[in-house]
């Protein structure tokens, strides 16, 4: 199956997940594509190659099932079962071997995660996409020396001046190529 027929495929599995239970707003499954697919996938532009993926909150799977269509190593992180079956139905139907699914909460993710890749500190990234506050993903790693990609929206400038308040981080904003939010990416840590 190629990256074109996976994203079809994965199309196809959210709606007929979807009648089941809420994954994303039903307004926006009839623009899958652009709505939550493109969305996503702007990522793709700005993200490493030779880095590791950790989804915060991955929910339906954005932005971290695009990212895993398209080559990355990615680790899903929800907390909440029947989206994990979901996601792990996902990667079975789209035989995405480099995509792992994490049934659990960040914060009991990431110390396990960190003792067992402390050599490579800084060849992961993490993503998430309608998940928490920029100062609440800030407080899932603090202590830790990282890059954020967050899909944001318009409200971001809020965001950062609440973090700012709390935290010491570089940033980058650029405008978002499929509707009137952002990427932010943070550069975080040590």
């Amino acid at each position: 199956m190629n990256s074109k027929e996976k994203f079809e495929r994965y199309a196809e599995l959210l709606r007929e997940w979807s009648v089941k239970m809420n994954l994303v707003a039903p307004s926006t499954l009839g623009d899958i594509e652009t709505r939550h697919f493109a969305d996503s996938a702007q990522l793709a532009d700005i993200l490493p190659r030779d880095v590791e993926i950790i989804d915060f909150g991955s929910g339906a799977g954005f932005p971290g099932v695009v990212l895993a269509i398209l080559g990355w190593h990615v680790t899903c992180i929800e907390s909440i079962g029947k989206k994990v079956n979901f996601l792990n139905a996902v990667r079975t139907e789209l035989q995405l071997e480099n995509l792992t699914i994490y049934h659990g909460r960040v914060e009991n993710f990431l110390p396990a995660f960190l003792i067992k890749n402390a050599k490579n500190a800084g060849k992961f990234v993490i993503t998430a996409r309608a998940f928490a506050p920029l100062v609440k993903i800030l407080d899932y790693v603090r202590g830790i020396n990282c890059r954020l990609f967050l899909l944001k929206g318009r409200e971001i400038e809020n965001e950062i001046a609440v973090a700012k308040q709390k935290y010491n981080f570089d940033y980058e904003l650029i405008p978002s190529k499929t509707g009137d939010g952002f990427i932010i990416i943070v550069r975080f840590g040590r």
